[in-house]
């Protein structure tokens, strides 16, 4: 295979590459929005969210890269999942923005590369426990969806 003509298993690491990708982009959209609403301790606990978000991004991206392909650009804006307008509710979004990125790195660890799948096992860690931080509870499979009962 060349370079331009990768194979399918490189094509599945790069789509969910480019899926986690898309979700550290919108998590650093996100963080803006929930700095915005809060003070002390949560703000300077996003703050550090945000950097984290950032350097995934970073990674990320050059893993793409390394993989012969371009990272898909982040938006220029994106649409919140409900509206923010105080403490809780930014509290809430970044809970929600942690539970996307674990969903996101959980379709990495699905690929067939070793390496790409104990990556994307310990890149689930750190947002599920943020998730947890932020909403005070965790799910037993984080990133994973609820089973309707």
């Amino acid at each position: 295979m060349t370079a331009a003509d990768p194979s399918t298993a490189t094509k599945a690491a790069i789509a969910a590459l480019q899926g986690a990708l898309a979700a550290e982009n919108a998590a650093v959209y996100g963080y803006g929005v929930v700095g915005a609403y809060l003070s002390g301790a949560d703000r300077a606990a996003a703050m550090k969210d945000w950097m984290l978000h950032q350097d995934a991004r970073n990674t990320v991206s050059a893993m793409i890269m390394k993989l012969g392909a371009a990272p898909e650009p982040a938006s220029a804006a994106y649409e919140l999942p409900f509206p923010v307008d105080e403490a809780a509710s930014a509290r809430r979004l970044a809970a929600t923005i942690e539970n996307g990125v674990t969903r996101a790195y959980l379709a990495v660890v699905a690929v067939t590369d070793p390496a790409l799948r104990a990556f994307g096992a310990l890149a689930m860690q750190g947002p599920a426990e943020r998730a947890a931080a932020w909403s005070g509870t965790t799910a037993a499979f984080p990133g994973m969806p609820s089973a309707s009962a």
